[in-house]
Parts: C-alpha cells; sequence; structure tokens
C-alpha cells in the first residue's frame, strides 16, 4: 500500500493557510495542500518535512509538525498522512513543483470546483479548528 502525505501549513496568527495551484494532474488547475509520496524505509514524519522542504523551502527550524489524522483508501491500494502546523515566523516560500499562495480561511474548500481532494481539504480545516485551542497551545511548546 503505497502512502502519502499532506502537510496545512498556517501562518504565525493561523488565520492563513499555505495551499498551491496545481500545475498536472492529478487535480490540474485545482487548489491544493502540499506534499508527495513516502518513500520506501521513511518515517511519515520524515517524508512530511522533506516534503514541505522540497515543495516550499519551509524548514524544521520553521514549523513543528503534528500528525493530525489518516486516510486509507483501501479501493485504490493507499493511504494519506495528515500532518499541520504553525509557522514560528513569517517565512518567504518557494517552490516550482506547482504555484503557492497563501490562502484566507473564508472560502468553501468542500468546493470540488475550486480545491482538490474530494472534500478532504474542508474536512481537514474542520477538524483543525475543532481543537483550536488545544492546538495553539501544542504549537507554543
Amino acid at each position: 500500500m503505497q502512502g502519502y502525505n499532506v502537510i496545512m501549513v498556517y501562518n504565525p496568527n493561523m488565520d492563513r493557510l499555505l495551499m498551491c495551484k496545481r500545475l498536472k494532474n492529478p487535480y490540474k488547475g485545482l487548489s491544493n495542500l502540499v506534499g508527495g509520496k513516502i518513500e520506501a524505509g521513511e518515517s511519515g514524519t520524515e517524508a512530511a518535512y522533506r516534503e514541505l522542504f522540497e515543495e516550499t523551502n519551509i524548514s524544521k527550524d520553521d514549523i513543528v509538525l503534528h500528525h493530525l489524522m489518516d486516510l486509507k483508501y483501501y479501493q485504490q491500494d493507499c493511504y494519506v498522512e495528515v500532518y499541520f502546523g504553525k509557522l514560528k515566523r513569517n517565512v518567504a516560500v518557494s517552490g516550482d513543483e506547482n504555484m503557492l499562495y497563501w490562502s484566507d480561511l473564508n472560502h468553501n474548500f468542500f468546493d470540488m470546483s475550486l480545491y482538490a481532494g474530494e472534500g478532504n481539504i474542508g474536512h481537514m480545516i474542520e477538524q483543525v479548528n475543532m481543537c483550536r485551542d488545544k492546538l495553539l497551545v501544542d504549537f507554543d511548546k
């Protein structure tokens, strides 16, 4: 079963989320979270930090990632590990795989004509919102 990750990166005020506009399939033209494959012999956390750096130039020094949830797709023989974090400070993001941008959080992330993942991005954001107070304490540790 192939493993993947998605990474939710919030700005220091937790009022913006790092998104990318997909330049290739799947989901070409739609907004998505950053992430990628978990390689053989690599832990999910290691893969999340590696993918985050490769796609955005955000390093382990800039953010602490927390494992939020996993999604398992039996028919596609894959699973997705979901990570989130709040940047410790404002950083310049850069990458050449997809167009990166900061999104306000007042959008309908369940809109599948704009966002990849069949509504999962909206679900993930709601999960973070449900435990926001606890997360803010955890982020500051």
